[in-house]
């Protein structure tokens, strides 16, 4: 599975996809299929958006606790916010928060290594 995420221009936000739109906790964010063309489209649409999007890429997910989370540890601190537990969007708790914190795997996200790549 794979989900879309970059960085809102305004404010640096860490954003995900969702319905054509960006939403800033990963729980809310749409999930992809590895294979699922939609993905791609996701991804060239969201880098048609310069002035609203900062670099958009595809990351890689794992289960955890029965949801899904980032594989690699970059991505499950971008979707929890800062690493101090008493600030960022995992000071809300819940369960796509538990999963986050209990999530392993430290491979890069494939997406991520392209980005990489291409500079």
């Amino acid at each position: 599975m794979k989900a879309l995420t970059g960085n809102r221009l305004v404010d640096g936000e860490v954003v995900f996809w969702r319905n054509g739109q960006w939403a800033e906790r990963f729980a809310d964010a749409d999930l992809f299929a590895d294979d699922d063309p939609a993905a791609e489209a996701a991804e060239a649409h969201a880098k048609n958006q310069p002035t609203v999007i900062v670099e958009p890429y595809l990351i890689d997910l794992v289960q955890s606790d029965g949801l899904w989370a980032p594989l690699s540890y970059r991505e499950r601190i971008r979707a929890l916010g800062p690493t101090n537990l008493n600030h960022g969007k995992q000071a809300e708790g819940g369960a796509a928060i538990e999963a986050l914190l209990h999530a392993h795997g430290a491979a890069r996200s494939t997406g991520r290594i392209d980005l990489i790549k291409r500079k």
